[in-house]
């Protein structure tokens, strides 16, 4: 089934090939498109973590192999794979590939 981006509205950017989707139908047309909770990306660019205040929860930007942009711990380096809550396009956590 296509659906258009707008559909599936501000997370379209986490979604990657084969992503298994919820697509809700009235009178046989797509009107809403749900997605996993968390999808699992790798980080394919982000800046090195710069050592200092770590006071507190510290992120720095890493961009995905889906292209959106996530605020990550300082930790997180170019190929980890990493948990984003769709809900929120917040990091969750690194996990192992």
């Amino acid at each position: 089934v296509t659906v258009s981006a707008d559909l599936i509205g501000e997370s379209v950017d986490l979604m990657k090939d084969n992503l298994p989707v919820t697509v809700l139908f009235f009178n046989e047309r797509a009107v809403d498109v749900s997605l996993p909770t968390f999808v699992f990306l790798e980080v394919t660019a982000s800046e090195p973590g710069v050592r200092g205040d770590t006071s507190g929860n510290v992120q720095k930007p890493a961009t995905v192999e889906t292209g959106a942009t996530v605020g990550v711990p300082l930790f997180i380096r170019v190929g980890d794979m990493i948990k984003i809550d769709t809900r929120t396009h917040e990091y969750v956590e690194r996990v192992n590939k």
